[in-house]
């Protein structure tokens, strides 16, 4: 049994310049890969806990991950073809003339790819940063070999190609740090105490916890508006996501709206003069 087994495993399946594979070769192939990837795996899993236990970003760990495969892959079938005995110089003719299809049909997958490496070596989008891209707001996932992965405000996850965040402007809102500056509008009455206005409205800013100390709420006469006295009130936060700006907001315009109600001060609504030329008369029919 065994000797018909060992036989089996010699026999000659074909050759490839004059260089003869047998069965038992063609099967220790899979054999190799599936052994040599589920150990790189593993070291890849290890090396990376210890990365983040040692307090490495997750840019610096994704981008450790995806050299660590790429080295493993190709040491695993440098190793795969020495054993076999195969020569590299076998597979130049053809490794050239697949480099050539490739490169004429996958041109912007290509693009994509090298994209991808320069987004992970230079950073200039991390995972985690709070992106505005055309005209959509969201956090990174993961930056991925063709795309990107946003999560927007709204729970939907978008795939944009690497290609795009590099060639097309994209705002970064957490590059440096999360500092953002914003402002509430707001429009009292014609005939209202401007000068109480604008100290209540600071008043108000002052009183929010979210609401920067360091740099002072900056309030705005803004405009003479067809209705109303337009007051803006600028201040810096701490952001991470576009919701935290959307509720700190919103805390300050309840704030002013409760500050105005105590002192006597009207949020003016739109209001229109009508002037008619000519004489109105007005007419009362008589009713049965």
């Amino acid at each position: 049994m065994l000797d018909n087994i060992q036989a089996l495993l010699a026999t000659t399946l074909f050759s490839l310049y004059e260089r003869p594979f047998t069965v038992g070769e063609v099967l220790l192939v899979p054999l190799l890969l599936i052994m040599g990837w589920w150990g790189a795996d593993k070291l890849a899993h290890l090396a990376t806990f210890r990365l983040r236990k040692s307090g490495a970003s997750a840019d610096s760990v994704h981008l450790f991950k995806r050299i660590f495969y790429i080295i493993a892959l190709a040491v695993l079938a440098i190793t795969t073809l020495d054993v076999l005995n195969v020569p590299l110089t076998a597979f130049a003719f053809l490794s050239g003339a697949i480099a050539i299809g490739f490169g004429f049909g996958a041109q912007n997958i290509i693009n994509n790819f090298i994209s991808g490496w320069i987004l992970m070596w230079e950073r200039p989008i991390r995972i985690g940063d709070f992106l505005e891209v055309d005209g959509a707001r969201g956090s990174v996932e993961a930056i991925n070999t063709r795309s990107t992965r946003i999560r927007r405000i709204d729970g939907v996850h978008m795939l944009i190609p690497n290609s795009k965040l590099l060639e097309n402007t994209v705002i970064n809102w957490t590059l440096i740090d999360y500092l953002t500056r914003t402002s509430v509008r707001v429009g009292v009455a014609y005939g209202s105490d401007c000068t109480l206005v604008a100290d209540l409205i600071r008043q108000a800013a002052d009183e929010q916890e979210h609401i920067l100390k360091d740099s002072k709420p900056v309030v705005i006469f803004e405009d003479f508006g067809d209705s109303a006295l337009i007051f803006e009130v600028y201040f810096w936060v701490n952001a991470t996501v576009e919701r935290d700006l959307r509720l700190i907001r919103s805390e300050l315009r309840f704030a002013i709206d409760r500050i105005f109600n105590a002192h006597k001060v009207v949020i003016a609504y739109p209001q229109r003069d009508v002037h008619i030329d000519g004489d109105l008369v007005l007419r009362r029919e008589a009713r049965s």
